[in-house]
């Protein structure tokens, strides 16, 4: 515990029959960005309600920051910045307006902050507007801006990139590093696959209200298959001889060459001996790299037909 910001050991939701979060065990390691995959429905949200203590599980048990939610919410959210769906604000008050509120009940302290997080998110140009007139991506950087008021340790967002234009989205990442580099973790709830691989170094996968896999980024996307693509003279013959080889598990021609599915990764050393050996000439043997959304889509219900 004392190397992960979030701990969860079986933490389990029920909202009458239906089974919400199932049996959840998570450790987020301090100082990352880090990923929280699933199709809409798969049981994001109501797992970070429960995180926040804005819900209260059936069974199991989580802490932030070493302290336990439910028990010890009070000091467990005092360096916890949250975004939980869409942020709410008061859309008769400015973006100024709203920050100040929040930090009249925070401290005197985080008055100090305001001006920097303005400038953080980029808002400056737009903060003294009422927040009735912002798009839904300037509330998002609005929200941001809030969670930054309690210099965070930890910041949980669900679904931040929502109402962001392609270059809201690149400057979004670049604040995340920013983040993760002061030391920060951020705990990030997305269904864009290709966001969380761009941004996070590890991520957990929910499908279904459990965790059907976690782990670094290149483990998830790597870790479905060994593949390897090789380029070489008389493909057909090469194509023959490595077919019937016990390290492989398949082999077809494709545009880029030949295709491999192996036994183990480690296999192709061997397999370029042999082509070697048999008088083929090879001008390329490059592994396959799978992607996050390949693995994503391999270990969640959606693509196996029994959501």
């Amino acid at each position: 515990m004392d190397d992960s910001i979030i701990v969860t050991d079986g933490l389990t939701k029920r909202f009458g029959e239906r089974v919400a979060v199932d049996g959840v065990s998570l450790s987020v390691p301090r100082g990352c960005a880090y990923g929280f995959l699933g199709h809409n429905g798969a049981g994001k949200t109501t797992t970070i309600r429960m995180l926040l203590g804005l819900t209260r599980p059936d069974a199991g048990t989580m802490h932030l920051r070493g302290f336990a939610v439910p028990g010890q919410r009070r000091e467990a959210l005092a360096r916890v910045g949250a975004i939980v769906e869409e942020p709410r604000f008061h859309h008769h008050l400015s973006g100024r307006e709203n920050l100040r509120l929040l930090a009249a009940v925070r401290g005197p302290e985080t008055f100090e902050r305001i001006d920097s997080a303005i400038d953080r998110v980029g808002l400056r140009e737009r903060i003294d507007e009422k927040v009735g007139r912002y798009s839904q991506g300037m509330r998002q950087r609005l929200g941001i801006a809030r969670c930054l008021l309690a210099d965070p340790e930890l910041l949980i967002l669900d679904e931040p990139t929502n109402g962001l234009d392609p270059a809201g989205i690149l400057e979004f990442r670049q604040l995340i590093r920013s983040f993760v580099a002061e030391g920060r973790t951020v705990f990030l709830s997305s269904h864009l696959l290709d966001e969380v691989e761009k941004t996070c170094e590890a991520a957990a996968i929910i499908d279904a209200g459990r965790i059907v896999s976690a782990g670094a980024i290149a483990e998830l996307a790597g870790g479905s298959r060994a593949e390897l693509i090789i380029e070489c003279d008389e493909r057909d013959r090469a194509l023959a001889l490595l077919s019937g080889a016990a390290e492989v598990l398949g082999a077809e021609r494709t545009p880029a060459g030949l295709r491999l599915a192996l036994r183990a990764a480690d296999a192709a050393a061997e397999l370029n001996r042999r082509l070697v050996e048999a008088g083929i000439a090879v001008s390329r043997l490059e592994p396959v790299r799978s992607t996050l959304e390949e693995r994503f889509l391999e270990v969640t219900s959606r693509l196996q037909g029994t959501a």
